[in-house]
């Protein structure tokens, strides 16, 4: 059964959704990102996917009081990611409660830094980001494409023990439009033993269980939360049946 991960992104300390990761295309849903963690919690999630959009902007995290708040009012597991670029960054999402970490960036601008946190956090506290445009792997928020193509970007990393990746195809963030099944088909045909989190386009509840049909292992989703297409209560009582 696929794993489900709603997420919270926050931009000045309030819960808000981008369209396409544009930061002028942006919709505020609550001044407090703290009390949407303990409206998923009081369902019965465990685990949630928080973004420093802030920080991936700013290229240093923002945030880290909101994240604070959260893993100490709440007992979810939260990946936390967005602006974590130095060994200060990674520290200070850890210490304000972080269970695991999303990294994107500093995986392609500088792969030492980053296979120096597999060594140090554990392979299992480290999520590869692995967001796409175009075919290519996108830096710094979204603003960046790189020239690193996603395949080949993913076989180094994995080759060197990462097994959790999060891969949001961009064009589909925060559109509704559905999820991109079949690049997310094409990875895990290629690496099966990837732990691989869907992100971004997903609408409704059957575009979660799509994506369950065709064995994704996890997914993340916000905006069909925040714009009623989906029922978080009936989304679990889905997976619990």
């Amino acid at each position: 059964m696929i794993e489900l991960i709603p997420a919270i992104d926050i931009i000045n300390g309030q819960c808000v959704r981008l369209t396409k990761g544009d930061y002028d295309q942006k919709t505020v849903y609550r001044d407090s990102p703290a009390e949407v963690a303990k409206e998923f919690e009081q369902i019965g999630f465990k685990r949630l996917h928080v973004v420093d959009l802030d920080g991936a902007k700013s290229k240093h995290i923002v945030n880290s009081s909101v994240l604070r708040r959260i893993t100490t009012e709440t007992q979810l597991t939260v990946d936390f990611g967005g602006g974590i670029k130095t060994n200060e960054d990674i520290e200070k999402a850890f210490t304000a409660g972080a269970s695991m970490v999303t990294i994107g960036s500093v995986a392609v601008t500088n792969p030492k830094l980053f296979m120096g946190w597999i060594e140090k956090y554990g392979a299992e506290r480290i999520i590869l980001g692995a967001d796409v445009r175009y075919g290519k792997i996108s830096i710094n928020g979204w603003k960046e494409n790189s020239a690193e193509d996603l395949l080949p970007f993913l076989r180094k990393y994995i080759d060197a023990g990462v097994r959790n990746v999060l891969c949001t195809e961009i064009s589909k963030d925060g559109t509704l439009s559905g999820p991109a099944i079949s690049l997310y088909k094409e990875m895990m045909e290629a690496y099966p033993k990837l732990h691989l989190i869907a992100s971004g386009g997903v609408s409704s509840i059957d575009d979660i269980k799509a994506l369950d049909s065709a064995g994704i292992p996890a997914v993340v989703f916000g905006k069909a939360i925040y714009e009623g297409k989906i029922n978080l209560n009936e989304l679990w009582d889905w997976q619990n049946a």
